[in-house]
Order: C-alpha cells, then structure tokens, then sequence
C-alpha cells in the first residue's frame, strides 16, 4: 500500500499562510525521529488503537517584543520557518475524544524529547484523545543530523542574522553574537499549529479542543506573552511550573518580581503539576487556585515525588537514535553520563503520571463542560524546607497510598553530579517494622485500596491509573 503524501495551504493566525506536507513516508531506511516504535521502550500504538503520522509544517511568524507591562511589539514580521509535527491518533476516527493534547518536546539534549507523553499516554489512549508533538529550534540541528534528508527544510532562519544583540541580551551573550537562527519565531508557529488541528486540513484529524503542555519555561511564556492576542489554545497542562524564558533571541526573560512571572488571566483553564522535590525552589513562582471565569487554575503538589523519575524516559528515543542525532548519554537503564553517590537505580514510582494523567482528564472536562477540578492541599513547609512526617515523607499535598500507607520513605533528591539532585530513591522498610504497621499483608492491601479509592472518588485518579495503582502497590509489596 502506497503511503499517502498532500500538500495544501490554509489560512492561519498571527502571520500568512501555512503549508502542510504528509504524511512523510515511512521506509525501512527513514523512519520519524521520536517514533513510538524507536523509543527506549518501543510503543506498538497498534495494540492501543492508535496510529502515528509525521507532517512538515511551513508558515511566517514575527518576531516580537515582550514589554514590562506585557504588551507585545512586533519586532520582526513575516519571517518563514519550517517545523515538524508528529501525530498519534486513533486509528478508528469514531474514537477519538475531540481532544489534542499538544506538547513542546523537551530540547535539553538538542533533540525531540517527549517527556510529557512518557507520563501521560495512558491518558491519551486511555480516554480517546489525540497527541502532537511539535519540534521547536532547540531541537532542528538534532534531527538533520539524524536524517540530513528526511528534514531538510526544518529552519527557523534568524530574518535578521547580522544583528547583534544588545547588552545583555541573552541571546546575544553580552552584545557580541550574532546567530542565524530565531528562536524567537516557534511562538507562532505554536500558535499556527494549533489552528491547523482545529481547521480539518489536517488529514485525518480535526480537534474541538486543543490544549498545550510541556514542562516549564516554553508554556509559560506562552500563556503569559502570547495566548491573551492568539486565544487558540482552550486549555493548559504545565509540568513543574517556574519562570517564563526570553521571548526572542535578543531578549531577556521577565527577572524577579516582574509581574509577567506568574501565570495569571490566561482566560482559559490551567492546571500546574509540581513535586515535593520541586517546591521550595518553585516558590517565587506559585500563586493560588482561582475560578474566577477569566484565571482559572490548579496547582497540585506531589508528597513523595522528586523532579524526574523512569516515566519520561521510556519516551526518549532509542540509544541508536540519539547516537544519530548528535550523542547519546549512559544506557537504556541509565540514561546519563554520570552515576550519583551512592548509586541508584532509576526511580520507578508512577505519582506523576497518575497525576498528570489526572490532570489532563480534569482540565478536558473544565474545558468542555466546565465542571472543575478538585483543590488540592499545598505542600506544609517548616522552616523553609518541606515538613516531613514519621516516615519522612511529605506532609499535605496530592496524597496516595504510597505516604498515606507507606512501606518506605521516598528521598527526592540524591548527592551527585548532574541531574542527580533531581532524582529520587526509596529506602523500604524492614519487615519487622512493615508488621508493625499493618499486622499482615490482608491489612496493608485493605488500607492501600482504601487509599485508591479515595483518590479516584476525588478525581486525582482516572479509572485506568486506579487499576493500575492497585496492581503496581499490591504487586511491588508481595
């Protein structure tokens, strides 16, 4: 059967026209880079309904100017830019929920990383929806390494490369640098990809609904400097909240006390995620639930959940992938360069994913039915560090069975180089005082089911992550 392959243009918001190019082929010597099936842990999409596209999206954006008051100023107008897009759908169009979850893979390694989808697929394919992934600048050098032809006309070309930066500037490291690329212009190619999905001239895909995530800086600023003119996105998931970034290259990011840091007025819903590990830190940057129709918003925080754990990672792509696309880190296992002291495994405790997965399914319903989701308790801070309980665990925020019936004490940082002040650990308890606790295995499952119940009754559970809660407990405790 012959891969299908279109070209279109359609009208599109914040600049000129797009143009569409896809599916890309898939062949045995070219295959998406980030496909599900080329992961860490390789996903047959197949075997959940779904199926997976690539499409190459081509538009102008402007570059702009974010002032303290938050206005914005084109800087720069019409300049092109070429991005990808890869899809995963239902393969059955009668399934699909209406629902595009957009992410911002993660570029911290100079190549696509879908870490939000490593947490939250369960809920996608779970309920229905559909996820696209948008490759933004950080990433493009990445992926032409992987395949120099397959994406070859990815750019977003500074429109202004003898410019200097002035003093100060980021980008411009002081004043000195000029750069051929605009990491300036993904806010509105973000904002044309949206309209795109809500447009039908996507094959095979038309969203009633999309809404954005990634984890951090890049959503953030999204909300604060682009969505109140854009309004394309009906809703937002932000993974570990924290300060806006630079709008453009030659810009600098809102500092401390700057009113553009905090996410408020968004004028749709939005739901923060944050850990205990992540929460002293985050501080400057939290604010209060509200339903207030124009700033709705939820912040939950996770007792017992340090930054990072194995979740995202089973979304990285495949060891030889990474290779291809400029340098791959540690092993499957342990995906760093780096070991932490003393040495531990990759942490496999699932919180964020059920929370998150929570999170996505509580904003889908705030945003077609407006019912709202739960309020959660803050994380209860003593003294300036996050107060601890008799297992040493967390006290208030998102609670679950594994520190409301503990059978160890989670650690959410651990001493290193690197990333290891970002990962946490379990110690578990010995027998004698697990029997202490509980009195037998019948007790510890009753009460951790009570548990499980509890967070599905007050929606931070979906129905799937239930069961699945009650598997890994009960599994990882026999």
């Amino acid at each position: 059967m012959k891969t299908r392959c279109l070209v279109f243009l359609l009208a599109c918001t914040a600049a000129s026209a797009q143009k569409v190019t896809g599916p890309v082929p898939v062949t045995a010597d070219s295959h998406p880079f980030l496909a599900a099936a080329h992961n860490l842990q390789p996903m047959d999409l197949a075997k959940v309904g779904y199926l997976e596209e690539e499409f190459l999206v081509s538009g102008t954006a402007n570059v702009y100017d974010w002032a303290s008051d938050g206005s914005l100023k084109v800087k720069t107008s019409n300049a092109p830019y070429t991005t990808r897009i890869l899809v995963r759908r239902p393969a059955d169009a009668a399934r699909f929920n209406g629902t595009v979850v957009v992410e911002l893979p993660n570029t911290a390694r100079r190549f696509d990383w879908s870490m939000l989808w490593g947490y939250m697929h369960n809920y996608v394919t779970d309920s229905g929806a559909a996820w696209v992934g948008v490759t933004m600048p950080g990433a493009v050098d990445g992926l032409k390494k992987f395949n120099p032809t397959r994406y070859a006309s990815l750019s977003f070309a500074n429109p202004t490369p003898t410019e200097a930066c002035a003093a100060g500037g980021r980008g411009g490291r002081g004043g000195s640098a000029t750069s051929n690329d605009e990491d300036g212009l993904r806010w509105d190619a973000i904002s044309q990809v949206g309209a795109l999905l809500k447009s039908g001239n996507l094959p095979g895909l038309k969203a009633d609904h999309v809404v954005l995530t990634t984890q951090g800086a890049d959503v953030v600023t999204y909300i604060n400097a682009i969505q109140p003119s854009s309004k394309v996105y009906d809703g937002f998931v932000v993974k570990s909240p924290g300060p806006p970034t630079r709008l453009s290259r030659c810009d600098t990011a809102p500092g401390n006390g700057d009113a553009r840091q905090l996410i408020h007025n968004a004028g749709v819903p939005v739901v923060a995620v944050l850990t205990q590990g992540e929460v002293v830190a985050s501080l400057p940057y939290l604010r209060e639930d509200s339903d207030v129709p124009v700033d709705r918003f939820r912040l939950y925080e996770i007792a017992g959940a340090a930054h990072i754990d194995s979740a995202p990672y089973i979304a990285m792509p495949s060891v030889a992938d990474q290779t291809a696309g400029g340098g791959a880190q540690g092993t499957p296992q342990w995906p760093f360069n780096l070991r932490c002291d003393p040495e531990i495994p990759l942490q496999n405790l699932p919180l964020q994913a059920y929370v998150l997965d929570a999170a996505f399914a509580g904003l889908d319903l705030w945003v077609k039915k407006g019912t709202a989701p739960p309020r959660a308790a803050r994380i209860e801070l003593k003294d300036g560090t996050v107060a601890l309980d008799q297992f040493g665990n967390g006290i208030g925020g998102v609670r679950s069975p594994y520190v409301e019936v503990p059978t160890a004490s989670y650690f959410t940082t651990t001493p290193g180089p690197g990333t290891c002040r970002e990962l946490g650990s379990a110690a578990g308890f010995s027998w004698a005082r697990l029997d202490a606790l509980y009195g037998s295995y019948k007790n510890y499952a009753a009460k951790a089911g009570q548990s499980v119940d509890r967070m599905r009754k007050e929606r931070f559970l979906t129905e799937g992550d239930a069961q699945r809660m009650r598997e890994n407990l009960l599994e990882s405790s026999h």
